[in-house]
């Protein structure tokens, strides 16, 4: 198992969609044997410039404990989703 950082922009949206996309990618990492240390909301920020048309996006941060499969997967289900602006999976130095 290896450590993770999982960040991700949400499209502006309701909150309760939002938080939708939010849970979808907890669960998908969950439900592929990783385990989610911390989840860190930053909430609605500014871009630095436009993406997809939106000047605004959700910043979501997850510190996950997981095998690679489960990156491969989450990252796969990321380039998929509509509701995503940019996303980035890294995997951290913490041992």
């Amino acid at each position: 198992m290896r450590k993770y950082e999982v960040i991700f922009i949400v499209k502006p949206m309701e909150e309760d969609a939002t938080n939708a996309v939010i849970e979808k990618f907890s669960n998908l990492i969950q439900n592929n044997g990783g385990t989610i240390d911390k989840e860190d909301r930053w909430g609605k920020k500014r871009l630095a410039y436009e993406i997809k048309d939106c000047t605004e996006g959700y910043y979501c941060l997850f510190n996950v404990t997981c095998e690679p499969a489960c990156v491969a997967e989450c990252d796969r289900v990321m380039k998929i989703t509509d509701e995503l602006l940019k996303h980035m999976i890294v995997k951290s130095d913490e041992e």
